[in-house]
């Protein structure tokens, strides 16, 4: 796992060369944008266990075969584990945030995922649709207006969005 800054400066020695003025650029970007990212991480934080809950309640209800007798989720601790998966992929789609790139989400999280879901029966169609919900969830929460640092945010939310996408399509 690499934040922004470690990773410009590996790319950068790997090929000998200085960090080159493209590449401070983006950084600078970066950091002007923190107080927004900060906000975005917070929001998502705060409101994480409705952001879960509401995405499994309406997956469900749009598929209530999974918590039928012999579903996939039937049973507390079904529901309990597919409830702690999605915590744990929202929390790493929140660090991808708040560091800026993908690789933390990638090596801690999604790497294997699908295999493990596979294995053990889980639909990952399913769980695909439970990240889209979160994502709808977690940008209608993160794009409020109100209480949060000015700006445009339209390309943070975009990423926001893309961290989300890859969850998805690394479980389905």
């Amino acid at each position: 796992m690499l934040d922004a800054f470690t990773k410009v400066v590996a790319q950068a020695d790997n090929q000998g060369q200085l960090v080159s003025n493209t590449q401070i650029d983006a950084l600078l970007a970066m950091v002007k944008d923190g107080a927004k990212r900060t906000d975005v991480v917070n929001r998502i934080t705060s409101n994480s266990s409705t952001i879960v809950t509401n995405a499994a309640r309406a997956l469900f209800e749009e598929q209530p075969q999974l918590i039928a007798p012999g579903g996939n989720a039937y049973t507390n601790r079904r529901v309990s584990a597919c409830l702690r998966d999605m915590d744990i992929i929202l929390r790493y789609v929140t660090y991808a945030v708040f560091l800026g790139d993908a690789s933390v989400l990638d090596d801690r999280c999604l790497n294997g995922l699908r295999e493990t879901y596979l294995a053990l029966g889980v639909p990952t169609a399913s769980m695909a649709t439970s990240i889209a919900k979160m994502k709808d969830a977690a940008i209608a929460i993160a794009s409020d207006r109100n209480g949060i640092t000015p700006g445009d945010c339209s390309a943070l939310m975009a990423e926001l969005a893309s961290y989300f996408d890859r969850a998805a399509a690394a479980v389905s």
